[in-house]
């Protein structure tokens, strides 16, 4: 009996759940949340530590700089406290954040997290793609959306260009970018940051897809380093224990960045603004771009064919 006791004692202190606690106790100095905060921080459990993600074969170690909150929080916080419909907290395997933040802050961002089993994407590209050809690409894809996205009572999307040009850190087989956006025809609007990191494993891709402002960009480039080395893959499954015959993905590094910048994220994040109830971020448009490079980025998908599962 003991031993079962010892056993569940080290479970706990090896898994995500287990650390989850209070806002209370995540954010001890603060007094100032306010009485419509209270009730929404009050429903989150925030986590350090390893969080064990099985769908994607990989353990996400959260360190103590940053916080992670699971997929139920992590609606809550698009939905309830950001203000987004309902559809675009589906399919997420949840949120990282720095722990100088809580999530009801107006300087708050964070990191939406999911994953692609779409096989293994080499990298033999990386080096190689012409990223200014790539951006006008996306840029000429975008603006052909827009019609179709007016017609439907969106605001038109502009890239404005890339906020960090893509980066390849070939030592963690991760590869990150950053965009910069506009929405609407107001050219003096804020700009939207839209900061992509992708960390490869031997049958998918780990996403990580960042909402914030472009005015913190600088705050964002400082904490990739730590970002990408997040992820640990479970034994067999890291980008190096490829083997011949393993599922590829249909994409190279230059299609998922165009991807990236498409329809799939964009189902799924949506357009991201504050809910009037703080006004902290009110009119603020917190975006990842929507549609725009699906059918360019179809293109690049040739080299390739992902097998039938």
């Amino acid at each position: 009996m003991k031993r079962y006791f010892a056993a569940a004692i080290l479970f706990a202190l090896f898994t995500g759940e287990a650390g989850a606690r209070p806002y209370q106790e995540m954010f001890p100095d603060r007094s100032d949340f306010s009485d419509a905060e209270k009730p929404l921080l009050e429903k989150l459990d925030f986590q350090q530590g390893a969080i064990k993600l099985p769908a994607a074969k990989a353990t996400l170690n959260v360190p103590q700089g940053f916080y992670y909150l699971n997929p139920t929080d992590t609606k809550t916080v698009l939905v309830d406290i950001w203000g987004n419909p309902p559809q675009a907290a589906e399919g997420t395997m949840g949120m990282i954040f720095p722990a100088k933040y809580a999530p009801t802050d107006i300087e708050a961002w964070g990191s939406v997290v999911q994953y692609s089993a779409d096989g293994y994407v080499s990298d033999a590209d990386a080096a190689t793609t012409n990223y200014d050809e790539l951006l006008q690409n996306i840029k000429d894809s975008i603006r052909e959306n827009n019609v179709e996205r007016e017609k439907q009572g969106f605001q038109k999307i502009v890239l404005i260009g890339w906020a960090s040009t893509p980066h390849y850190d070939k030592s963690a087989h991760a590869m990150h970018w950053a965009r910069d956006l506009l929405f609407g025809d107001d050219m003096q609007a804020p700009h939207t940051l839209n900061y992509s990191v992708r960390t490869l494993g031997r049958q998918g891709v780990f996403e990580f897809d960042f909402v914030a402002g472009l005015n913190q960009l600088k705050e964002i480039e400082a904490v990739i380093p730590t970002v990408t080395t997040l992820v640990q893959f479970d034994t067999g499954m890291a980008y190096t224990d490829y083997v011949e015959g393993d599922k590829i993905a249909a994409y190279g590094m230059a299609g998922m960045i165009a991807a990236g910048a498409g329809a799939k994220i964009a189902a799924k994040v949506g357009l991201l603004a504050l809910a009037a109830v703080f006004l902290k971020k009110a009119g603020i448009l917190i975006v990842v771009v929507a549609g725009g490079a699906l059918r360019f980025a179809k293109g690049l998908f040739t080299r390739n064919k992902t097998p039938t599962a």
